[in-house]
């Protein structure tokens, strides 16, 4: 279990940035495919990814992930086939169960601000990480924790 997590203490994002449904709405449309992590990060914290999807890229992918992200993005893993052995970097988390059940709120319709609250006070109070994700990428929903998170000076 982490420890005195030195980041954001909150930390909010999607299942996967690479989403159709998002042009037009949240990336420009012109938006060239390979920009879409970087813009992703000007808004999002942190992503949640599938096992398919970070088990199929290659170590040249991950590499450029992690250098189109900020220093405090993470990255987020669904946890996958046995054996499969996610990148070493302090910006790369395993949702093992257990974790996920410690760290991870995911977004329900509708949003229940008070509840949300209430966790993230819990975490901050033993200075452990929370993320908030969107299953499906629901832009209200995340704008409306973001902007919890930001009421509360997180």
């Amino acid at each position: 279990m982490m420890t005195a997590w030195p980041g954001a203490l909150v930390l909010i994002g999607a299942m996967d940035w690479d989403r159709p449904d998002w042009r037009g709405r949240f990336y420009p449309e012109d938006l060239p495919d390979d920009w879409l992590l970087s813009y992703y990060n000007t808004q999002f914290q942190a992503v949640y990814l599938p096992a398919a999807r970070w088990q199929a890229a290659s170590a040249e992918v991950w590499a450029q992930w992690l250098d189109d992200t900020q220093g405090g993005f993470c990255f987020v893993l669904e946890p996958g086939a046995a054996g499969a052995v996610p990148p070493v970097s302090p910006r790369v988390v395993l949702a093992t169960p257990a974790w996920a059940a410690a760290h991870i709120w995911w977004l329900s319709e509708p949003l229940d601000p008070r509840a949300l609250a209430q966790r993230i006070a819990r975490q901050a109070a033993v200075r452990e990480p929370l993320f908030v994700f969107s299953r499906d990428g629901d832009l209200a929903r995340l704008e409306q924790a973001n902007n919890l998170k930001q009421i509360m000076g997180y």
